[in-house]
Order: structure tokens, then sequence, then C-alpha cells
């Protein structure tokens, strides 16, 4: 019998979303230029605060939104391929989503990383570039305009084609669980849903601002 589960507390459902936007509005800023170029430190600062609070509530938040629930283990990755899936493994991020999911978390740190360290030798310098050899600096610099941009694309492009294709494929739509929170499940038995409520939102703000805290440290190490 089919029930519904809450699997995306709203912490979670906040940062994927606010990620979403800001990773986008990074992209357009980053291709104007000139004026832009504020607001693109600025979100980028922004998606470094984001990447840190979701690295530190996949291991305080939710229950499906801890990677221990989803991280793609051999077993795991074994069963799904082998269509012996086990409930828990399909609750939250199944294992292959569970590596897009990792991936994109990856590539925008490094992104971030690499934006610390960028100079663009007229206006704009990262907040690290004054700590960094310029060889570091140079090689972040072509990283972040080249390969780096091309991957962003390149992983968010995945994720969209994902979705699409769980929706058109499967009738399976990925996007509602992630506004709503809810997801309906073929049965539930071993599936107990993630903690939501006020308690948890606080302990959130508090895993925000730390992260937040970080970020403003980092951007005055270089100044």
């Amino acid at each position: 019998m089919s029930s519904t589960v809450r699997i995306w507390d709203l912490p979670t459902r906040l940062f994927h979303w606010s990620l979403f936007a800001s990773v986008v509005a990074l992209m357009v800023t980053g291709k104007m230029g000139g004026d832009a170029m504020v607001w693109h430190f600025r979100l980028g600062y922004v998606v470094f605060a984001l990447l840190l609070f979701r690295v530190l509530w996949g291991f305080v938040g939710g229950r499906w939104s801890r990677f221990v629930s989803f991280f793609p283990t051999p077993g795991r990755l074994m069963r799904y391929l082998g269509g012996r899936a086990r409930l828990q493994d399909l609750a939250g991020h199944n294992p292959l989503g569970a590596f897009s999911v990792l991936a994109l978390l990856l590539i925008l740190a490094v992104q971030v990383a690499s934006g610390l360290l960028s100079d663009d030798e007229i206006f704009f310098s990262g907040p690290l570039t004054a700590l960094a050899p310029g060889s570091l600096v140079s090689a972040a610099t072509r990283y972040h305009k080249g390969l780096g941009e091309v991957l962003i694309i390149a992983i968010v492009t995945l994720h969209l084609l994902a979705i699409a294709f769980y929706l058109f494929a499967r009738r399976k739509n990925l996007v509602r669980p992630m506004l709503t929170g809810n997801k309906r499940l073929a049965e539930t038995g071993d599936v107990p849903p993630s903690s939501d409520g006020p308690l948890n939102w606080l302990w959130a703000l508090a895993v925000l601002a730390a992260s937040s805290g970080v970020v403003y440290w980092v951007s005055g190490l270089g100044g």
C-alpha cells in the first residue's frame, strides 16, 4: 500500500532552490562582466556558504538529507543496477542520483575555490590571491574561466536531462518532492520520515550562521 513520507526537510529544500538560483545568477553575471562582477563576487560567497551548509547538514540534517542515507556504496550501487534495490536505497537519492549530487557539490566547491584565487588583472581579484603564488593564481584563473565553467554547465544540464527522463520516460516527478518535501512510496515500513519542524529549522539556522561566519573570515584573509 502506497503512502506519503516526508523525505526532504525544509532546510534541504531551501538550500536546493537557493543554490540553483545562485548558480544561474553567477553564470549570467560572469558573462556580463563589468559592474555585474560585483554581484558575481557576492553570489560566489553565497554559494560558498551554501556549500558549507550542505556539507554540515549532510551529517546533522534530516534523515534522508544525511550523506550516510544515500552515499552510493558498492552494495547500494550493485543492488540498484541489478534491479534489487531496497526501499531505503530509493527513498532519497537513488545511487546514480547520489553520484550526480556529489559530483555537483564537488564541481561547485572547486569552482568556488578557484574563484577565491582568481585575478582578472584589471578590477577584481579573489581574497586569497595575495596569499598564493602567482603560478597558482594564474592556473586558478584559467580554470575558473574555462574548464570550471564548462563542467558546471555540463553537470547542470545532466541534472535537467535526468529530471526530464524520469518525468517523461518513467512518469516520476523528481521536482515535486523537492518543493513539498513529501514523496509517495509504494510501501513505507522501512522508511521513517525526516525530522522537519521548528527545532530542525533553528538548528539549520545555526549551521547556516556558522557557515556564513567561515565565509566572512575567508573573505577578509587577503586584506
